[in-house]
């Protein structure tokens, strides 16, 4: 099975990207902080790179067997992204007494720190799309 360059450029950045917020937020919060560092922070950025997968494999798949959909699939991906942010929400504010403030509020930068990327990579993807043609 071939891997074409736009799910490896995504995927190479995605982890960088994953990988640099999620230690440098969470070395921050140990060093600075540690009365607010929570014992499902590691789960954070785990949940957002599992997903970035989920988007990149699904993009790709609609990329190959219907391109015409590539909007439609994004925009769902959005929102399939925030069904399961919110439930995971609700589950910890149900499930865990401790530290929900602090747990919402680091998924939140999370959260918009991933919508950002993926907006901006999708952004130059269909940029040099229209290039092309």
């Amino acid at each position: 099975m071939s891997v074409s360059l736009t799910k490896k450029l995504y995927l190479s950045w995605f982890t960088l990207l994953m990988f640099a917020v999620g230690w440098t937020i969470g070395l921050a919060i140990a060093t600075w902080m540690p009365e607010h560092y929570f014992e499902w922070y590691p789960f954070i950025p785990v949940f957002f790179y599992i997903f970035g997968w989920f988007t990149i494999y699904m993009f790709e798949a609609c990329r190959r067997y219907a391109p015409q959909k590539i909007q439609l699939v994004y925009l769902g991906t959005k929102g399939i992204k925030m069904f399961f942010s919110l439930i995971i929400l609700l589950i910890y504010a149900v499930k865990v007494e401790e530290m929900k403030v602090e747990f919402f509020l680091t998924f939140f930068v999370f959260y918009i720190i991933t919508l950002i990327f993926d907006s901006w990579f999708f952004f130059h993807y269909e940029r040099g799309q229209k290039v092309k043609k």
